[in-house]
């Protein structure tokens, strides 16, 4: 018994031993097989992320040959293109915010669009067609991904020339901006890929906020189209701001500048230059005007430039005027900040102005005469005494979106891999301009559309009511060439080069 019992304890061992040694080569044989399994996935996953990634590389190269898009509802967005143009606030190679002695551009070409035949886009809230304004934005959008315009060869007869599409649209109208910039994302998304929309409103709350950190916390100004004040999209935006940089809500006024814009455009309802008398077809603020008021106690303060029909009076038959007009962009200029400012004064604020955004790309083009009154109506007296010192800083930063919006573009470019590395291509500056082949269109005498005809379009007609065709003397007056050169010199040049 005892020697079975000690050759049956011997034999176990050595069983178990076998049937362990084959239960490891099972699992090593096994692991082995999902191992060699896993590599193949592996290998597999990594040829995906890899060929995926040079076809977006590839992609990439091909996008970032193509231009910049700029667009506004005139010639105002062009304030915008000259800061993108003139920048250097990076290094072009590392792309770190530190200056290299280059413009941040210089490698990038633009195509600029000017919707001429559509503008004020101010107004079309006021006439409760936000929703046209909409379509036209969009129509812009549509063209500048597009790869043609038009030619008019004469007058009524188109003919069709190719352009390239662009990889980046920047929005250089605040009333765009403010009434479309989230649709005008979600068409590109369906539309194109890999295309970035840049608006000008972020970048002009950012820049004023950021003044009143680095000097003292004062009112906001804000000087915009009459439209863009309806969005109520600067104060909203500023108000959003501040609570994501933790500070103090600012208090924020607005001021609609009516056919400021426009005379800089030289959009008859407000300016003709040829103009000696008063008319019925004037839109702008006058005596007779409710909301728009020429107020004739603060003629006195007002100071309009009285030469060259640069103000326009009605008569009576004894020599009496009866009426105001204002005819040239610097009465725009000095009727809209002296009602600013007593607005400031009636509303009782409990701060003074000591940020003003210029929040219309037009503005600009005006800065040194908004720097003027300003200081004007700080050191204006009346009986003795200051009349708006209360309500006015000495010094009143002006602030210009469009270098912000120039910041904010560069950043998305490199951030998007969209940097023109490989060549260089030629500018192109357009604007839209009545379709004189659709027989239902009305013209002023100017040959643009007639207010009651381009506010009064309905939505969803489908209809080409404007082409858009290359820059020239007849679609760009002589005087707004002038303002260029003096203003926007490298804008200028540009222009000019083209039309060689």
């Amino acid at each position: 018994m005892g020697k079975i019992t000690s050759l049956t304890f011997k034999k176990t061992p050595e069983r178990v031993n076998h049937n362990i040694c084959y239960s490891l080569i099972v699992e090593w044989l096994f692991t082995f097989k999902i191992i060699f399994r896993m590599k193949k996935i592996l290998v597999v996953f990594c040829f995906f992320i890899v060929s995926n990634t040079m076809f977006a590389q590839s992609k990439n190269s091909k996008q970032s040959v193509l231009p910049i898009g700029v667009f506004d509802s005139g010639t105002g967005g062009l304030t915008v293109l000259n800061a993108m143009l003139t920048m250097d606030l990076f290094n072009n190679t590392t792309g770190a915010a530190v200056a290299d002695g280059k413009p941040d551009f210089e490698d990038e070409y633009f195509q600029y669009l000017a919707d001429q035949s559509n503008m004020p886009y101010g107004n079309y809230a006021a006439e409760k067609k936000t929703d046209l304004l909409k379509e036209h934005i969009l129509k812009n959008i549509d063209f500048l991904i597009g790869n043609k315009y038009a030619f008019n060869t004469t007058g009524i007869n188109w003919i069709t020339k190719k352009k390239p599409a662009v990889k980046m649209i920047v929005v250089a109208c605040n009333t765009a901006t403010a009434y479309a910039l989230p649709e005008m994302k979600f068409y590109l998304n369906k539309k194109a890929a890999n295309i970035a929309c840049i608006g000008v409103i972020d970048a002009g709350a950012t820049a004023a906020l950021e003044w009143q950190q680095k000097n003292t916390e004062g009112l906001i100004g804000i000087f915009a189209t009459v439209g863009t004040v309806a969005s109520n999209g600067y104060p909203r935006t500023i108000l959003a701001l501040a609570k994501t940089m933790g500070i103090k809500p600012p208090l924020v006024f607005s001021h609609g500048g009516l056919g400021l814009a426009e005379s800089i455009d030289r959009d008859w309802d407000y300016f003709v230059d040829t103009l000696q008398q008063t008319r019925t077809a004037y839109k702008g603020p006058s005596v007779k005007n409710k909301n728009y008021t020429i107020d004739t106690s603060l003629l006195s303060i007002y100071r309009f430039n009285k030469g060259e029909n640069k103000l326009l009076c009605e008569y009576d038959d004894k020599g009496n005027c009866l009426d105001i007009q204002l005819n040239d962009p610097s009465n725009y200029v000095r009727y809209h900040l002296v009602s600013l400012l007593e607005g400031l004064l009636k509303n009782n604020m409990g701060k003074k102005m000591n940020t003003l955004i210029l929040g219309c790309t037009h503005y600009p083009f005006m800065k040194d005469s908004i720097r003027t009154v300003l200081n004007e109506m700080y050191n204006y007296t009346s009986n003795g005494k200051y009349r708006y010192r209360e309500v006015i800083e000495s010094y009143v930063a002006l602030i210009d979106p469009s270098v912000e919006t120039a910041k904010e573009a560069y950043k998305t470019l490199r951030n998007m891999h969209l940097a023109n590395k490989a060549n260089k291509g030629k500018m192109q500056f357009f604007i839209s301009v009545p379709n004189t082949a659709l027989k239902e269109i009305q013209l002023q005498n100017d040959g643009w559309f007639t207010y009651q005809y381009k506010y009064g379009r309905v939505v969803g007609e489908n209809k080409e009511y404007v082409k858009v065709v290359p820059f020239d003397q007849k679609n760009i007056s002589a005087a707004s060439y002038n303002r260029f050169k003096t203003a926007l010199p490298k804008v200028y040049k540009a222009i000019t080069n083209v039309s060689r």
